[in-house]
């Protein structure tokens, strides 16, 4: 599939209805858990049926696919109206709209032989793996199939996110896929009918990846891979795959059963899943794996749902923006139909932090030292007979970053400090609230390690449209002499006052 980047801010996880029902009951030892919650209008996953891990269920990006059509204010279709998001799919292939089917209480990514299409006269390069023309081989000899795409409109930031699913029993694959800002999660690549039987996607297989599209976005881009065997076709039958997304893990699930397991451990600042993602359900040809035959055509990738969990969380500032993975996102507006994942411009949709000429000397976003995730902000050392060319260094989130109601909250922060001078305090400034707050002593801190601070805040008004968020340093508050320590900071948060 399409590999990519991209980043959320999350405002406020608010309580999400339990709803849903279960579909169809199947007679597999494997689909016993999954049939047996059809007992209960509060669905959970397959892996946590009694949900101990407080799962809730986000609304915004599950669906049943009941009824006769995909519900587009949750999902966008690839080719409807004429737009395509990204990319058009994976050449000689093109998504078509027409083959996005609800019947029957699933959704069907159909993939149909059609000599007559207009293709659209463009080709699609697909790094090291190939390029092709849409509707024809790099030869000319023609190869007029279409299939479909989906993703998700919202995006959502950890989780527990799980599809029942069949893909079709042909040289086409299957995809559950998410992307982030410079990552991709490949929770399953499937197919039922490989040609090239030498591939590590078989029809008796399930491929996950994890991609790092930071740029330069050089293959091989994966971080981190598993083939899973299994002991029936994925073209025969439904089966139930998962994904729990932590802060720092990832762990794969079929029919209720844990699969495997990575960690951040495992990969170290390789781990990319640290931004909000959107979803993906599509077929593709993989021209490696050989191309499906006329003769096999129609064939269905088939969803009977797809289901996101997530745990309520206290903090009303997104940690995947204020850890400083990556943007904050705009979800009121929609995403431009040419932003790639890879994309660290400012539109609309993600805004990211600003620093002006002079601050930017002095102040940064590093990778490498973290709390949390990969990122954190940092003043770096002064060097010795160096001046400061500012009175403040500043970071500066982009307006209506902050929109939270009139009330009391907690406001923390993770500050690590090295051996030696330091600055001795750390503002942050609630710009439309005329609020600053200090955190002073820092050059009293406990060296070399994460430390959260917490400061009261009130907000006597709910935040405006250009209501923003600023971290400053003072020129006054530095040493005299030269600064020989650097000061990280990390995790800002926000929390109601109970």
């Amino acid at each position: 599939m399409r590999k990519l980047n991209l980043k959320k801010f999350t405002l406020c996880f608010s309580t999400l209805c339990l709803t849903g029902a279960m579909t169809g009951c199947q007679t597999t030892e494997a689909e016993t858990v999954v049939s047996e919650a059809t007992q209960s209008s509060v669905v959970m996953p397959a892996s946590d049926q009694t949900n101990q891990g407080g799962w809730v269920l986000n609304q915004d990006v599950s669906d049943e696919f009941e009824g006769t059509k995909l519900d587009e204010d949750k999902w966008f279709i690839e080719g409807q109206h004429g737009d395509y998001y990204i990319w058009k799919g994976r050449a000689p292939s093109q998504f078509v709209p027409e083959n996005v089917i609800v019947e029957d209480g699933k959704l069907k990514l159909r993939t149909k032989w059609e000599p007559d299409y207009d293709f659209i006269k463009e080709s699609y390069a697909d790094g090291g793996m190939g390029s092709a023309p849409y509707g024809k081989l790099k030869d000319g000899t023609p190869m007029p199939v279409t299939t479909a795409g989906v993703l998700t409109k919202k995006r959502f930031l950890h989780g527990y996110m799980e599809v029942k699913s069949k893909v079709g029993n042909a040289a086409i694959t299957g995809a559950f896929w998410a992307i982030g800002y410079e990552q991709e999660l490949d929770i399953y690549e499937q197919m039922g009918n490989p040609k090239n039987k030498k591939g590590n996607i078989r029809e008796m297989n399930s491929l996950a990846t994890a991609h790092d599209w930071s740029p330069p976005a050089q293959r091989p881009t994966n971080v981190f891979q598993h083939v899973e065997p299994l002991p029936f076709r994925t073209a025969d039958e439904f089966h139930v795959y998962g994904a729990e997304w932590g802060v720092d893990f990832l762990k794969l699930f079929i029919d209720g059963r844990l699969v495997h397991h990575f960690t951040q451990d495992d990969v170290g600042t390789d781990w990319v899943l640290n931004n909000p993602m959107e979803i993906w359900l599509d077929s593709e040809i993989f021209h490696w794996l050989g191309y499906p035959h006329k003769e096999e055509l129609p064939v269905d990738f088939e969803i009977e749902y797809l289901r996101v969990w997530q745990k309520p969380i206290d903090n009303l500032l997104a940690p995947a923006f204020f850890g400083f993975e990556g943007p904050i996102l705009f979800e009121e507006n929609p995403r431009p139909l040419t932003m790639v994942p890879e994309d660290s411009d400012n539109n609309d949709y993600q805004k990211f932090w600003d620093f002006d000429e002079n601050s930017a000397k002095y102040l940064s976003i590093i990778e490498g030292d973290y709390a949390t995730g990969v990122n954190s902000l940092e003043l770096r050392q002064i060097d010795k007979n160096e001046t400061v060319e500012v009175d403040k260094i500043r970071a500066v989130t982009p307006e209506g970053a902050i929109k939270l109601p009139a009330g009391d909250y907690i406001l923390s922060m993770k500050v690590w400090a090295d051996k030696g001078r330091v600055a001795k305090n750390v503002y942050i400034n609630f710009e439309g609230q005329d609020i600053e707050v200090t955190f002073d002593e820092i050059d009293k801190l406990e060296r070399r390690q994460w430390i959260t601070l917490e400061k009261k805040v009130t907000f006597t008004k709910d935040s405006g449209a250009k209501d923003k968020l600023s971290i400053e340093i003072h020129k006054a508050d530095l040493p005299k002499k030269r600064m020989g320590t650097r000061l990280r900071i990390d995790d800002i948060e926000m929390k109601a006052v109970k």
